[in-house]
């Protein structure tokens, strides 16, 4: 019964959720240019201010301004700032090669293999901690489950080095295949990409 809990909780948050959702948490690059963000923001409404812009640019500015302060509280403050006391800093090369930097590093996701390991150690490990025959049973289970998708991996990551090796084989690798079933081609083609 506990097992059968367990899964239907799992199989709901990933329903729900999506895996395509999932993110890292933000790293220090990330923490680094959301800082420098704020502060070149900062500036930009300094700047129109001083020149007088218009109203509506100024406003523009202090929305911006705000706006950068609530990314600044979502990923939280770096360990260490960028140095941005000034026009000139933040315009240095260093600091664009941060904002490029952290917008390819915002761009990753975790990969199906991660997250599935993840799910089932989280797994594994509730159960330990509800003990008891069910628990028991349900860690075995979720092992055996760990086991299989280790086993999946290898085979598909062997099969892909495989066809990139022996290109012209690949028509005769994709006939040795062609029984599978369409449950088995969906998942292989999800787990791929």
């Amino acid at each position: 019964m506990k097992k059968f809990f367990i899964s239907l909780m799992v199989c709901t948050l990933i329903f729900f959720a999506g895996c395509r959702m999932l993110r890292f948490a933000p790293d220090e690059v990330q923490k680094q240019n959301a800082w420098l963000h704020n502060r070149t923001v900062a500036m930009v409404s300094e700047v129109a201010q001083n020149e007088e812009a218009s109203d509506k640019l100024r406003q523009l500015t202090d929305v911006a301004e705000l706006q950068s302060r609530a990314f600044i509280s979502y990923y939280g403050l770096p360990e260490e700032f960028p140095k941005a006391d000034t026009i000139e800093d933040v315009l240095r090369k260093s600091n664009i090669g941060l904002a490029h930097t952290a917008l390819a590093v915002s761009a990753q996701r975790p990969d199906a293999w991660q997250m599935v390991d993840a799910a089932l150690q989280m797994g594994i490990g509730i159960c330990a901690l509800l003990g008891g025959v069910y628990g028991t049973r349900a860690v075995k289970f979720l092992k055996q489950a760990k086991n299989k998708s280790n086993a999946l991996k290898e085979i598909i990551e062997g099969n892909e080095l495989f066809k990139k090796a022996h290109e012209t084989s690949t028509g005769e690798f994709k006939q040795a295949h062609r029984n599978q079933s369409p449950q088995t081609r969906k998942i292989v083609a999800e787990l791929k990409h």
